[in-house]
């Protein structure tokens, strides 16, 4: 039976806007209408797009940033984008960011922008891609329009603190100064100019003393404008300086071919980067038949939290794309320590989760499911993934070069890669060490601890997915289930030991499954993880080398689920461009942490 104290699983929020009699979306919490009852569209090209100078502003420039207060119902954005769609040279990028604390439901977006089927494409792949209501960052591929979008739900400074680029651009569309003057404080201006490349240009509808004070007090130069509709004014505002156009590295070079390589090639073609990717054949996990893409679960809701909850929704919204790949989806988290009920409960209701994802279930119910019984708190972690490492590994990595990188070395303003014979194997503007537990051999400093793990799979049918500190999946043709746990062990044998001790922390779970298997013919592979100190990856530039390298690594055992997102923020850091990461997360992963304390 499931607990009837527990806390009930997160829900929806209550939607922010309301819809007028003249069919307008207005604002439930302000009070404010979301655009013009004149033409909403109309005074987005007039105030915003023209008020920062597009498409003028963008031409000449390989990448282009573009930020927002106020995403509300995506009109500025889907705007944005038409216009970037005509009118965008080829081999442009573009980066929006946006801020929304109260964000609506696609459905109600997309009775919004219904007005205007003229924003077409634009409009409908923004829809198509609509992001979540979690609170955090919230990572949006834009296909088809060269172009990202990073929408940050959560409060206006929060937000600007965490966000790490320089926009070219500022959309300033919060609901009227008078009727949300937070959104407008002096605080809040001088952030947006923090943020702001030289030669920012930013628009905003209103003409409000205290919005051109603050605006000037931040730095920028203000000048009104005329006014859309019945609007007399508006205000145009610039930064000082001219826009800075910075060489960008060209060709990477990723050592490593499991999914760290992988997920890095893909992140990195994705930014226009030439990717090379050097595969010496002792990838960790990409023999293996199955691969489960869960969250690392922590009940206290602090960063650690927040970035297994983002790369998690991350790694779903990618293997969307690559359906081929997806073996199940769903998985039961079942409570098997004392405190795993309570656990579970703290974390289905936590907010960094959309609403919905993760589900307190009944004992009962789930016993029926998996054909045996099981303990009160299991956790349904719906949008949990079993895919197969190698069609993974195959669609995002490409072919690669199957060599050993023995030495690199940064040459005549290049980065160069040589073999065991000290033969030139590459050159390349920036490298990647994505070589798992080897890394230590091009970094002689990594702090990467090496976990032997062997994981054992049968032929026999399988349950639904299930964890409970191992794991049972299935595969395309049984089960899944494992992994030994060795720290130190570099040995890469199968032994039939571990097969039985997987077994035994199969029964611990599952103990009907691991009675039917006790004579199932078993097969296993046993591979060395790379795992750190503080059990958090390295995504960064690798301490005290040469500008270019870097490393992406000490994923542990959850590297389909970490490998996505942190392979786009490390493609956002060799490039200079804005990280899909709030900054309290990128700082979590940055590799300098151990040479620091040291």
């Amino acid at each position: 039976m499931s607990d009837p104290a527990a806390p009930s699983p997160a829900s929806p929020p209550a939607s922010p806007l309301v819809w007028r009699d003249d069919g307008l979306p207005q604002s439930a919490l302000y009070g404010d209408v979301y655009f013009s009852s004149a033409d909403g569209l109309a005074e987005t090209r007039a105030v915003f797009l023209a008020g920062c100078d597009l498409p003028a502003a963008w031409r000449g420039r390989d990448r282009f940033v573009v930020g927002e207060l106020g995403f509300g119902t995506g009109l500025n954005i889907a705007a944005l984008l038409d216009l970037w769609r005509r009118e965008r040279a080829e081999g442009q990028r573009l980066h929006v960011f946006s801020i929304e604390a109260h964000p609506i439901t696609r459905d109600e977006a997309a009775r919004a922008l219904a007005v205007w089927p003229e924003l077409g494409e634009a409009a409908g792949v923004l829809l198509d891609h609509w992001p979540g209501q979690a609170r955090g960052f919230h990572r949006v591929d834009l296909p088809g329009f060269d172009a990202t979008l990073d929408l940050a739900v959560m409060d206006v400074e929060e937000a600007l603190a965490a966000w790490d680029g320089a926009a070219d651009a500022w959309f300033l569309d919060g609901f009227s100064p008078a009727l949300n003057p937070a959104m407008w404080r002096e605080e809040v201006l001088a952030a947006v100019a923090a943020r702001s490349a030289p030669g920012a240009r930013a628009a905003t509808f209103t003409v409000a003393g205290a919005v051109r004070r603050g605006l000037a007090a931040a730095g920028f130069q203000v000048d009104k404008r005329p006014g859309f509709g019945r609007k007399k004014e508006r205000l145009e505002a610039v930064t000082p300086g001219q826009p800075r156009v910075a060489p960008r590295p060209r060709r990477l070079a990723v050592i490593g071919g499991g999914i760290a390589g992988a997920a890095m090639a893909r992140a990195a073609r994705a930014e226009g980067l030439e990717v090379t990717v050097f595969d010496d054949g002792e990838a960790p996990a990409s023999g293996n038949p199955a691969a489960l893409v869960t969250p690392a679960l922590d009940a206290g809701g602090g960063p650690r939290a927040a970035l297994a909850a983002q790369a998690f929704a991350r790694a779903v919204t990618v293997y969307a794309g690559l359906p081929e790949a997806v073996i199940a989806r769903g998985v039961l988290k079942l409570a098997v320590a004392l405190r795993d009920p309570e656990r579970h409960a703290a974390v289905a209701v936590q907010d960094l989760f959309e609403p919905g994802v993760l589900v307190l279930r009944d004992a009962d119910d789930v016993a029926a499911q998996l054909g045996e019984p099981v303990a009160a708190g299991v956790l349904d972690m719906a949008d949990a993934l079993v895919v197969e490492p190698a069609r993974v590994i195959q669609a995002w990595r490409g072919p690669a070069t199957p060599a050993r990188v023995a030495r690199v070395a940064r040459e005549d303003e290049v980065w160069r890669l040589y073999g065991p014979d000290d033969r030139l194997l590459a050159e390349a503007d920036a490298v990647v060490l994505a070589g798992g537990a080897g890394q230590a051999r091009l970094w002689p400093a990594a702090p990467i601890r090496p976990v032997r793990g062997q994981a054992t799979w049968t032929d026999q049918p399988a349950p639904s997915a299930a964890a409970f500190g191992a794991y049972a999946v299935p595969t395309r043709d049984g089960v899944l289930f494992g992994a030994t746990h060795d720290r130190g062990d570099l040995g890469t044998d199968v032994r039939e030991a571990d097969d039985r001790r997987n077994l035994q922390a199969l029964a611990k779970g599952l103990p009907g499954l691991a009675a039917r298997l006790s004579d199932a013919p078993l097969r296993g592979r046993a591979a060395v993880r790379a795992t750190t100190a503080d059990h958090l990856p390295l995504a960064g530039a690798v301490p005290d080398a040469p500008d270019g390298l870097f490393v992406l690594g000490g994923l542990g055992g959850r590297g389909f689920c970490l490998a996505p997102l942190l392979a786009e923020h490390l493609a956002a850091r060799i490039l200079d461009v804005p990280s899909p990461l709030p900054s309290a997360l990128s700082d979590l992963l940055e590799p300098a942490r151990f040479s620091s304390r040291a």
